[in-house]
């Protein structure tokens, strides 16, 4: 993945070209030559978003005891739905 690094300084001086630049790849801002944070695109961000929901969804049904189910009858009842 290509990472692109600006100072904190560019970012104050010119922010809406960063952030353009953000929608197409990482940018790393960095002060006095040291990451301090990323910026990332929407798109990028929803993309990540989601692959960590899936692996958390994944590993809850890994570790999920599927002994002890109920009734989708009852739940629904329950539930009012």
């Amino acid at each position: 993945m290509i990472m692109t690094y600006v100072s904190i300084s560019d970012l104050k001086t010119n922010p809406a070209e960063v952030i353009s630049a953000s929608l197409d790849y990482p940018i790393a801002i960095q002060k006095r030559s040291k990451t301090q944070a990323y910026l990332v695109g929407k798109d990028i961000f929803e993309k990540l978003v989601a692959q960590m929901e899936d692996a958390i969804d994944r590993q809850a049904i890994a570790e999920a005891d599927f002994s002890k189910g109920e009734d989708f009858e009852k739940v629904v009842k329950e539930l009012g739905l």
